[in-house]
């Protein structure tokens, strides 16, 4: 009996010890918010940064969720880095019904994983009649800038294509904390201009966020990698270029082997973190 006595202890122990909670939210203090406070607090936001991990589905699901419930509060009009700008005459032909699904597949230049994290967030859109913008910079011009420099852009494109990215020449910042990373990370090898073409790719976002917002003054939720806005620069920064009063709110995703504590470098780097297991199965 002693023995069965110390086992049930050890097995209590060992599965109390197990990690079953998918996520945990924690604002930008580090506290602990149920997802209820979480979606409550970004009520007021006039634009939501919603950095994600693009292969976490709690991270689109929760994206999901977050319009869905600005929705049920008040107009709101959608955004996302993973459709360019050069495809919005297809994106508002999809989001009408003008074209099928099958023609947006073929000629917008999809990411791989569209079709099950971002479709959802588009189809919604179509579904309720909201705006839907194509934030990006077209793939070749943010390449033609990792090649030649920011200078070299406003050389390289004619009027037709300056419609497409922020107006040039954009601000640039190299001493940005994730731009220095940026180059820190390449070591020796490191191209001088590899964080240029990030902030083009920011510059841009925020352009056109921000002109849709102050066109239509309409919540705008945009969704994007969590490099473009954590640690409140990216896209924030340049957004707060064009409005220093502008009521934006960030949200970062990470993932722990422990969601119940953040982690220390990641406290303070948005105003919304979530935490992922990190064995959560990805999308692809």
């Amino acid at each position: 009996m002693k023995y069965l006595f110390l086992y049930l202890i050890i097995i209590s122990q060992f599965v109390g010890a197990q990690n079953t909670e998918p996520f945990q939210i924690y604002n930008k203090k580090g506290k602990k918010i149920s997802t209820k406070k979480f979606l409550k607090n970004l009520e007021p936001s006039q634009v939501i940064l919603f950095g994600e991990l693009h292969d976490n589905p709690i991270a689109h699901w929760l994206q999901l969720k977050t319009i869905q419930h600005m929705h049920s509060k008040q107009s709101i009009a959608l955004g996302a880095e993973m459709l360019e700008s050069h495809t919005q005459v297809q994106l508002n032909n999809y989001l009408s019904g003008a074209i099928s699904q099958e023609v947006f597949d073929s000629t917008a230049h999809l990411w791989i994983n569209y079709k099950t994290d971002y479709k959802p967030l588009v189809d919604y859109a179509k579904s309720n009649n909201l705006a839907f913008i194509a934030t990006n910079i077209p793939r070749k011009y943010a390449s033609f800038v990792y090649r030649n420099g920011l200078e070299s852009l406003e050389e390289e494109l004619n009027e037709e294509e300056k419609i497409l990215v922020a107006p040039l020449p954009i601000a640039y910042d190299p001493e940005l904390s994730n731009y220095k990373a940026m180059l820190n990370m390449m070591s020796d090898h490191a191209n001088p201009n590899f964080p240029k073409a990030q902030a083009i790719k920011d510059a841009t976002m925020a352009h056109f966020i921000y002109e849709h917002y102050k066109s239509n003054l309409n919540q705008f939720i945009h969704f994007n990698g969590d490099y473009h806005s954590k640690d409140f620069e990216g896209i924030y920064w340049y957004l707060q270029r064009k409005d220093e009063n502008l009521n934006i709110k960030t949200i970062s995703t990470v993932e722990q082997e422990n969601v119940n504590k953040l982690d220390k470098d990641y406290q303070g780097q948005a105003d919304f973190i979530i935490v992922v297991d990190i064995e959560m199965t990805k999308t692809y």
